[in-house]
């Protein structure tokens, strides 16, 4: 894709460190609905079926299966959102040489829209598979389709999203997480306070029986879901694809930030075939990086969840399949193929498997955390977080990059950002441009010699930091509603301990000589073999995003060399 396409998500959602306008899509309509030539409708009709609907006929409904993309031949496509509460907004009507589409297409994924005929509609139909082929086989034509899906899911985000609908009290953790869960996932959607909202209020007096049922999430066919897990949502909303679990992949990637990404990217373009899980979504820790300004290429810097976006999209081009949210519980690697299972208990096959899970946030050892967490204490900044923070004064505690990002990100909300670290500074542990940033920053307040004592709070969440300083035990307090905490990570690999995966004494993934001295030629491979370790969770990477997304790129060719010896 050129550069001129825009990242995934709006750019008022990616991230950037100060609040910006979103993607002009006023200006952008020949490139969001393009009209294809005679020439070009024939270049894609030989990887299409032809199909027809009589009038009024529905031709695909949101948030279940999808016929594909639809090619307008004769007649017309009206297509329209329809929320929880009744309401059906237009989003566009197709006419001939258009097509129907998003992101969602490239993958088989259910569409975000309703689709219904207009006249008698014939059309050409691409299903997911002979999509990704076209867009192999015709690259300018692929190009101009691959925009047109990404500035329409941005269309979808940008304006009325439409789409499920989050009901709960303002500060519930609950509500928080299922926010963070479809922003991050850039799927479109509401949030509405019960309190403020006499629709919401209408849902609540319908649908609430205790506290145990926040928050409510109303689905665009009417349903109401009470408190559901990231994986009961995902897969009502279509995000989680039908998995075969009698397929053998030849590359089972477990964890989608820019390690696993990286690795999806190359082994599917290089026709194996790929599956990606992770337990969130993709970008990992990476994803919620404010901006990453040292990552070659890009001279202006890029958000965290502009180069995930861009590389999930590009996975999925390419074919890797990536279910989501998709946690992994176990890797059982006493029988070939391998094996890992995920949390309800069903078990996906591979010929490798490559662990690219990273590290889990690392917590302070304060009475009450948990109570906070989500209502006032975080461990990633992101724009959900970061409204949250509207003027008022926030602190952070840590001293390395993903916190220096995060506080300049941050200072762009706040009215002040506390950046507390335990030493007596930044330079040892920050690059410089970003202490200088930090320095230019005025509204960012450095506090040496400082670590967490504990938290306060009431109802509505936390209400103030209290730490003490390390040289003298002097008791410093912040009066702050939202504390966010870079304090380091742990290696996530206590999954693998059945499998015998050898680790070093902090957990991190032994891989080459370093697990087995007859390792060989595959630097990264694990004690297992067939299993491989890349990024952040590998004892010895550089905890950089370009290393992993090398070390990603790099582990293919090993497995490629590894299967061939099978």
């Amino acid at each position: 894709m050129s550069d001129h396409v825009p990242d995934f998500i709006p750019d008022s959602l990616t991230g950037d460190p100060a609040p910006r306008p979103a993607v002009d899509l006023a200006t952008r309509g020949h490139q969001i609905y393009p009209v294809l030539s005679a020439d070009e409708i024939r270049r894609l009709g030989r990887f299409a079926v032809e199909r027809s609907w009589p009038d009024g006929a529905t031709v695909f409904r949101a948030c279940l299966d999808s016929p594909g993309m639809v090619v307008v031949l004769r007649g017309r496509l009206l297509c329209s959102r329809t929320d929880a509460l009744g309401k059906r907004v237009e989003v566009v009507d197709y006419g001939p040489g258009q097509f129907s589409g998003e992101v969602a297409q490239l993958s088989g994924r259910p569409p975000l829209v309703d689709g219904v005929a207009v006249g008698q509609l014939d059309a050409l139909v691409l299903a997911a598979e002979p999509l990704r082929a076209l867009l192999m086989a015709e690259a300018e034509l692929g190009e101009r389709l691959m925009r047109a899906f990404i500035l329409r899911r941005v269309q979808l985000i940008d304006r009325d999203p439409g789409g499920p609908i989050l009901v709960g009290p303002a500060a519930h953790a609950g509500l928080f997480e299922l926010e963070n869960f479809l922003s991050r996932n850039a799927y479109p959607y509401t949030r509405r306070d019960p309190a403020r909202d006499p629709e919401a209020a209408e849902l609540v007096k319908q649908h609430w029986r205790s506290d145990a049922d926040w928050p409510l999430v109303a689905l665009p066919d009417g349903f109401v879901l009470r408190n559901p897990s990231l994986g009961e949502l995902g897969r009502c909303l279509g995000l989680f694809p039908k998995l075969d679990r009698d397929k053998v992949v030849d590359v089972m990637v477990v964890g989608a930030g820019p390690a696993g990404l990286a690795t999806a990217v190359y082994a599917a373009s290089e026709g194996l075939a790929v599956m990606v899980l992770d337990q969130r979504a993709y970008g990992g820790q990476a994803g919620a990086s404010a901006r990453i300004e040292n990552f070659l290429g890009f001279p202006t810097g890029i958000s965290g969840r502009a180069l995930a976006g861009r590389s999930y999209v590009q996975a999925l081009k390419f074919g890797a399949e990536v279910a989501i949210p998709a946690p992994a519980t176990r890797l059982l690697c006493h029988e070939r193929p391998l094996k890992v299972e995920l949390d309800d208990g069903s078990c996906l096959r591979a010929r490798t498997v490559v662990l690219a899970t990273g590290a889990r946030y690392r917590k302070p050892d304060l009475p009450d955390l948990a109570r906070y967490e989500g209502r006032g204490v975080y461990y990633w900044a992101s724009p959900v977080e970061a409204k949250l923070c509207r003027n008022e004064p926030v602190v952070l505690v840590g001293g390395g990059n993903s916190a220096g990002q995060a506080a300049v990100f941050l200072a762009g909300y706040a009215s002040e950002v506390h950046l507390m670290v335990r030493g007596p500074g930044l330079a040892a542990t920050m690059s410089s441009y970003l202490i200088e940033r930090i320095a230019a920053t005025a509204n960012i307040k450095l506090h040496t010699h400082l670590e967490l004592a504990g938290l306060e709070g009431d109802e509505g969440g936390l209400t103030r930091v209290r730490c003490r300083g390390r040289l003298d035990g002097t008791p410093v307090d912040f009066d702050a509603r939202r504390l966010f905490l870079f304090i380091g990570a742990d290696p996530n690999s206590d999954w693998l301990r059945e499998c015998g995966v050898a680790t070093d004494a902090k957990g991190f993934v032994l891989t080459g000589a370093d697990a087995r001295r007859d390792r060989g030629p595959f630097g990264l491979e694990t004690s297992v073999d067939g299993v491989f370790a890349v990024g952040d969770l590998r004892a010895g990477s550089t905890k950089r995003v370009a290393a992993a997304a090398g070390e990603g790129a790099a582990a293919v060719a090993q497995i490629h060399a590894y299967l061939a010896q099978q």
